[in-house]
C-alpha cells in the first residue's frame, strides 16, 4: 500500500457522488491487484496441480482484473482523466464471458441447472448464453457496488464463503478451498481497509471478484441461487439500472436520491459505516437462505 502511494496512484473522486466523499481524493486505488495476486499465489501453490478446473475461475478473475486495471488507470488523480470506450469495454466483457461460458460448457462439460426441490435439469446449448449473461452482469454489479469502504470486500467474503460451503457439501473440496481462499484474501484486504480505507480495490478487484463468483456458482451447479447469495450486488446493480432508465424516460426524475443504493442511504442520513454494516447483514441473510435452498435439490 505504501508502494502504491509512492507510485502516485491516488484516485480522483467523481463529482457526481456524495460531497462527503471528496475527502477520499488521492487514496490509492487498484488495490485489487493485491487481492488477485494473493489468490493466484495461494491457488498455484496448493490448489491447482491435479485440479486444473480451478484454472477457469482463476483465469476469469485475472482477465477481468486486467480490464479493471486499465479502467482504473483513467481515474488517477493528478493525471488526465479518461475511461475505456464503452463499446470496447462491453466487447471485452462479452469476450471474457464467452470464454468462461465455453470453458464451463466444453471444458468442464457442464450444462445443467439445479432447481431447489425440483432436482437437476439439462439446458443443453442454452447454457452458454445464460452463462455469458450471468458472468457479465455479476461482474458489472459488483463493480457498481464498490463505492464505500469495505462494502464489496465484506459482501464478497460472505458470498464466496457461502459457495465454499455449497462446494464442500458436494464434496468438491478443491472448489471449496478456492472459494475460501478468495474469502480469506478479501478479508485480509478488509482488515487494512475497513473505514477509513487506506487503499481502494477499484475495478481491478471488483470486476475480478464478480466474474470469479459467477464462474464458481456455475461450477457448483447452484447458479440459480446466486441472486440470493449475491443479493447485495443484485440490489446495487438493479438500483443503478432503474435510476438511469427512469431518469432518461422521465427527462430528469429520479427514483432514488442518489444511485447506486448505498449512496441513497447515505443521502437519507446513514453514516458510511452504518450503510456498510447493514448491507453486510442483508448479504448474510441472503447467503443463509441461498445455501439452505441449494441443499434442497
Amino acid at each position: 500500500m505504501g508502494v502504491q502511494r509512492r507510485l502516485k496512484v491516488g484516485k480522483e473522486i467523481s463529482e457526481w457522488g456524495p460531497q462527503s466523499h471528496q475527502v477520499k481524493a488521492g487514496t490509492p486505488t487498484m488495490g485489487g491487484l493485491l487481492i488477485v495476486a494473493a489468490i493466484t499465489a495461494m491457488t498455484a501453490a496448493a490448489n491447482l496441480f491435479g485440479r486444473y478446473s480451478i484454472g477457469l475461475p482463476l483465469a476469469v478473475m485475472c482477465a477481468l482484473a486486467a480490464l479493471g486495471f486499465l479502467d482504473d488507470l483513467g481515474s488517477l488523480r493528478g493525471r488526465s482523466q479518461w475511461a475505456l470506450n464503452k463499446r470496447v469495454k462491453f466487447a471485452a466483457f462479452l469476450a471474457v464471458g464467452l470464454a468462461a461460458a465455453f470453458g464451463l460448457y466444453e471444458g468442464l462439460d457442464l450444462s445443467a441447472i439445479n432447481v431447489p426441490y425440483d432436482g437437476r435439469h439439462d439446458l443443453s446449448a442454452w447454457y452458454v448464453p445464460i452463462a455469458v449473461g450471468v458472468v457479465v452482469l455479476t461482474a458489472g454489479s459488483v463493480a457498481v457496488t464498490d463505492g464505500l469502504d469495505g462494502l464489496v470486500a465484506g459482501a464478497s467474503a460472505i458470498a464466496f464463503g457461502a459457495y465454499g460451503a455449497i462446494a464442500l457439501s458436494q464434496e468438491q473440496t478443491y472448489l471449496g478451498a478456492f472459494c475460501f481462499t478468495v474469502a480469506g484474501a478479501v478479508l485480509g484486504f478488509l482488515w487494512h481497509n475497513s473505514y477509513p480505507a487506506q487503499v481502494f480495490m477499484g475495478d481491478t478487484g471488483a470486476l475480478a471478484l464478480g466474474g470469479g463468483l459467477a464462474v464458481v456458482a456455475f461450477m457448483t451447479g447452484q447458479w440459480l441461487v446466486l441472486p440470493l447469495i449475491g443479493i447485495v450486488f443484485v440490489l446495487e446493480g438493479l438500483s443503478d439500472f432503474l435510476q438511469v432508465g427512469y431518469y432518461r424516460l422521465t427527462g430528469g426524475k429520479r427514483i432514488f436520491r442518489m444511485a447506486p443504493l448505498h449512496h441513497h442511504f447515505e443521502q437519507l442520513g446513514w453514516s458510511e459505516v452504518q450503510v456498510v454494516q447493514r448491507t453486510w447483514l442483508v448479504g448474510m441473510l441472503g447467503a443463509v437462505v441461498g445455501v439452505i435452498l441449494a441443499l434442497e435439490v
